[in-house]
């Protein structure tokens, strides 16, 4: 029988969610999971500031083609890493059809990232992909793949293609997704295809199929998900309009509370008993991070929760150390705000961001930043004149996108998220004039609570500290995390 996880660490956005947290996570039996989300620009500015630690280049050398490692280490390795003031090397945005090297990249990152976050113990490791991202899937699960994860996780969208993708990967056989473009004439080809045959010049190595997740929002979306997919769903993770990041909107007409927050209702309610008829085991997320929660969701028939605010502010995130420091003092007096901002994400999904003086949720910092699109991974692709696709994004200049057929109602409040999730984890771009790109955190409603997690005399707490509170008030099975990994959560963490 399964032995599924009662704690799943959630995606948590670029970089933060790292190998570091997620393989303290996974060592203790939990499921540990690491952002796919633009990591292969986080392994191209890793390597800038000079690989701290040398870990970029273990994961490298585990590449199982070295010809394409050696590579990207030659062009982005910065021996004692960059000046403080120089800005980060820049790739080309993703396309529908890419350059080959940006497709090594996209494979070497992921598998780098699942390689290190495996290190150190048997248990499997995740990877957490957002459907909206689209452009990078293909190349970013079959690197993930080569590395060995246990679990392809995804939302803030329906992943319908995904399951078959998986499918064809562990098969050996190409794999291709039907992209997303907006206009897109009846029969036009928006196909997206990798095979995996063009990166080996020998045999392909064997892979074993890791475990699907739809990350969901709804009752309707679970079953949608169950039925429609392209190949097996393993389980389901329901998250409410609570948790961080990218929220679903709300159903029906989207209304506004009196502070500008989208309001939901009893139509956004996921109905449990539901869910428990699907047959497949569900985790539910959004304000579950707490051992009363947890214990609540196994009652309830869940397998357990996912929970993503409370490790972002543990000791092995990867968020940038001033900002977790700043947060949890506010966490610490109650003093912690979120807004659910319906307009900052380019994607038009209503994005939770912590407010935060000299942040991009500042809006002076907002109003004094000049607009650039330079990463791109949140453009929507759309249709052009002979069938070509154009890539578009509302967070870029006004007369950019207006000129690509935008509307430019659609560019007011928007926020270059790409960048400002870089700088979340010290990795800013540095402009013309000294420039440096602001951050914007985002975390879920429960953001006060995660002072609950430091004990007297600490400004800080371990992702052990998170999964030893969080298990406290269950009677774990004989079968799953054993008596010993209780007993040594903080050594372990400690590896």
């Amino acid at each position: 029988m399964v032995q599924f996880p009662k704690i799943i660490q959630g995606g948590l956005g670029v970089g933060v969610s790292n190998w570091r947290l997620a393989q303290a996570v996974s060592k203790l039996g939990q499921l540990g999971v690491v952002s796919g989300t633009a990591i292969d620009q986080v392994l191209v500015r890793r390597l800038a500031d000079g690989d701290i630690g040398g870990y970029m280049r273990r994961g490298l050398d585990a590449f199982p083609v070295p010809d394409v490692a050696k590579r990207i280490w030659q062009e982005y390795f910065v021996p004692e890493g960059k000046p403080s003031d120089a800005p980060y090397p820049t790739t080309l945005m993703h396309q529908r059809n890419e350059p080959r090297k940006l497709i090594e990249l996209l494979m070497v990152s992921n598998f780098v990232e699942v390689f290190l976050a495996k290190q150190g113990h048997l248990n499997a490791v995740g990877v957490n992909f957002l459907e909206k991202v689209q452009l990078p899937h293909l190349a970013s699960i079959y690197g993930a793949m080569l590395a060995g994860v246990g679990y392809v996780l995804m939302g803030a969208g329906i992943p319908l293609h995904i399951p078959g993708v998986i499918d064809n990967f562990a098969a050996g056989k190409p794999a291709e997704y039907k992209l997303a473009v907006a206009g897109a004439a009846p029969g036009q080809d928006t196909q997206m295809r990798f095979d995996p045959r063009d990166y080996f010049d020998g045999p392909l190595p064997t892979l074993e199929r890791p475990r699907f997740l739809a990350i969901v929002s709804s009752n309707t979306l679970a079953t949608t998900m169950l039925r429609r997919a392209s190949g097996r769903v393993d389980g389901l993770v329901i998250e409410s309009p609570t948790a961080g990041g990218h929220n679903a909107p709300p159903r029906g007409k989207l209304q506004l509370n009196v502070v500008g927050e989208p309001i939901y209702g009893d139509r956004d309610k996921v109905n449990i008993a539901d869910l428990r008829e699907l047959g497949v085991p569900f985790w539910l997320a959004g304000g579950y991070g707490n051992a009363a929660k947890l214990k609540e969701a196994v009652d309830l028939g869940a397998a357990g929760i996912q929970v993503g605010t409370a490790f972002a502010f543990s000791e092995e995130s990867g968020m940038s150390p001033d900002l977790k420091a700043t947060l949890l003092r506010q966490a610490v007096t109650g003093s912690g705000q979120v807004f659910t901002d319906p307009l900052a994400s380019p994607t038009g999904f209503p994005f939770k961001v912590a407010q935060l003086q000299g942040s991009y949720s500042d809006p002076v910092v907002a109003a004094e930043r000049k607009r650039v699109c330079d990463l791109g991974y949140l453009r929507e692709p759309y249709s052009m004149e002979g069938e070509k696709i154009g890539y578009r994004c509302a967070a870029e200049p006004v007369a950019t996108y207006v000129a690509k057929g935008g509307k430019i109602e659609d560019t007011v409040g928007r926020k270059c998220l790409c960048n400002a999730l870089m700088a979340n984890i010290g990795l800013a771009q540095i402009r013309s004039n000294d420039r440096i790109e602001p951050p914007l955190v985002t975390v879920g409603d429960d953001l006060n609570t995660v002072a609950d997690f430091l004990t007297p005399g600490r400004e800080s707490y371990t992702a052990a500290d998170v999964v030893k509170s969080l298990l406290s008030r269950l009677e774990l099975p004989s079968k799953g995390m054993s008596e010993v990994n209780i007993a040594h959560l903080g050594v372990l963490a400690a590896i």
